[in-house]
């Protein structure tokens, strides 16, 4: 069920470089809220017109609602400037989420802001590794929080900065080769750029298991009235607010 909730703000801080977390008072999502699924958020300092701004869920427990985002535009340079105290309207929950039950290991797989909705998700998963990349050693964000849950995370950089030097999934790769080698059971997961999500999808086609893709677009409305988020399935064009943004691998075409 989505719920619209005038939502005070409890945090609102930076923690890296243009990077914030934002937090806000929101029960009825946070207790319905499923990882993969994401907010639609009303910019309170901006005109009346101003289009809400979406957020894919970083958290959400104890009646809180956590986004990360990054600000960059008008909108979110101005929700950057919203303190601790005031409210903002949020609107959610949005969209179609990642399943929480894996068979075997999950692998997760992010890259950049794709590392949100896998934070939620590795909360309500037992046994899970995550593979993070980024072009430098300041593109993998919220590591710490994942090391919190006992995540084990396997980091790529481009540069070489950090971690492995190269694409993330050259240490996907090894670790799917070890778990073949082994009989053991896998599934992916991941949110990130197109090139990766593609990557991964073929992964889990090539390899038989399940893949579960969530597909970053611009979600406009969040109800699926301007197709402003479409993307391509095997079902024809689909809209990421709605059927997605988690789809099966072997629903999409790239």
């Amino acid at each position: 069920m989505k719920y619209n909730e005038h939502a005070r703000v409890v945090e609102n801080r930076e923690f890296a470089a243009g990077y914030r977390f934002l937090t806000v008072e929101a029960p009825r999502q946070a207790a319905e809220m499923v990882p993969g699924q994401f907010v639609h958020v009303r910019i309170p300092t901006l005109e009346p017109s101003a289009l809400r701004r979406p957020f894919s869920v970083f958290d959400a427990e104890d009646g809180k609602v956590t986004v990360l985002y990054k600000s960059v535009g008008r909108g979110t340079q101005a929700l950057s400037r919203v303190a601790v105290g005031e409210y903002v309207d949020i609107e959610g929950p949005l969209g179609r989420g990642f399943p929480v039950k894996c068979e075997g290991t999950a692998l997760l797989v992010g890259g950049g802001f794709g590392v949100a909705p896998l934070h939620f998700l590795a909360k309500k998963l037992p046994k899970r590794i995550l593979f993070v990349g980024g072009r430098t050693q300041s593109d993998l964000l919220a590591l710490d929080k994942f090391a919190s849950l006992g995540v084990e995370c396997k980091v790529s950089t481009n540069d070489g900065s950090a971690g492995y030097k190269g694409f993330v999934v050259g240490p996907l790769d090894e670790t799917i080769a070890e778990l073949e080698a082994k009989g053991e059971k896998f599934e992916l997961f991941t949110c990130g750029p197109d090139g990766l999500l593609k990557a991964v999808t073929e992964r889990a086609l090539a390899h038989g298991v399940p893949g579960w893709i969530s597909v970053d677009r611009h979600m406009i409305c969040g109800m699926g009235a301007c197709f402003a988020c479409i993307q391509k399935t095997v079902r024809g064009n689909s809209r990421c607010c709605i059927e997605g943004p988690v789809f099966k691998a072997e629903e999409l075409v790239w």
